[in-house]
């Protein structure tokens, strides 16, 4: 049995609940390349669970100053919706965990740092999207992951503390916004080694093997 007893569960979107991070990173590489900006994996790993918009701002200097960030930003979800010709697979174990804690009465949210359009697709191909009882996205906060903002929002619309919120997140950035909003967090290690997640209070390498009872969670 692990952690207290929560009142709360709040979800992360990409590498969480949907395996997207091939796609992200493909849309990424694709937009460096477009533009001649040097990158490798580890930059585009780095880049998991994190505002697109604040991602480009922090690299701006690298493209030609004729192209603004929301113009870039456009132009790398372009790609990405290129690449989504097929619904992403959702990481083992996520759906039918979602559907438990909602089936047992407990208020279930996601937090993303994607905008609201695209998570609303990705949550309506899950069949997902009538059972959160908030989503939170980037457009909603004025700083995205690791700021805690987005969870403390979607602790306030839900009425639950953060210290009874359980938080489910894949990346580095994600963990340290749970954890800096005082939530319970467990990590999944589908795109980062579970040695990059060693902030969380938990580390599995998905959500299969995890079980709701009793208001608690437990490993199977």
């Amino acid at each position: 049995m692990t952690g207290p007893v929560f009142e709360a569960a709040l979800f992360d979107l990409d590498g969480t609940l949907v395996d997207t991070e091939p796609r992200s990173q493909a849309a990424w590489r694709r937009l460096f390349l477009a533009h001649g900006v040097p990158h490798d994996q580890p930059m585009l790993a780095s880049f998991a669970g994190r505002p697109g918009k604040a991602i480009l701002t922090e690299h701006r200097h690298s493209f030609d100053r004729r192209h603004t960030v929301d113009e870039l930003f456009a132009e790398a979800m372009s790609y990405a919706t290129s690449y989504a010709t097929a619904p992403a697979a959702p990481v083992p174990g996520a759906v039918e965990l979602v559907r438990a804690l909602h089936s047992s009465g407990l208020p279930v949210g996601v937090v993303t740092s994607a905008t609201r359009d695209y998570a609303r697709a990705e949550l309506d191909a899950l069949a997902l999207s009538a059972l959160l009882a908030v989503l939170v996205t980037a457009e909603d906060v004025a700083a995205g992951k690791p700021s805690p903002e987005g969870y403390l929002a979607g602790c306030r619309t839900l009425g639950v503390g953060p210290e009874r919120t359980l938080v489910f997140e894949d990346a580095p950035a994600g963990v340290a916004a749970a954890k800096a909003a005082g939530a319970y967090c467990v990590a999944v290690a589908t795109t980062q080694p579970a040695s990059a997640l060693g902030a969380a209070d938990l580390v599995v390498p998905d959500l299969s093997g995890l079980r709701w009872a009793d208001g608690c969670l437990e490993q199977r």
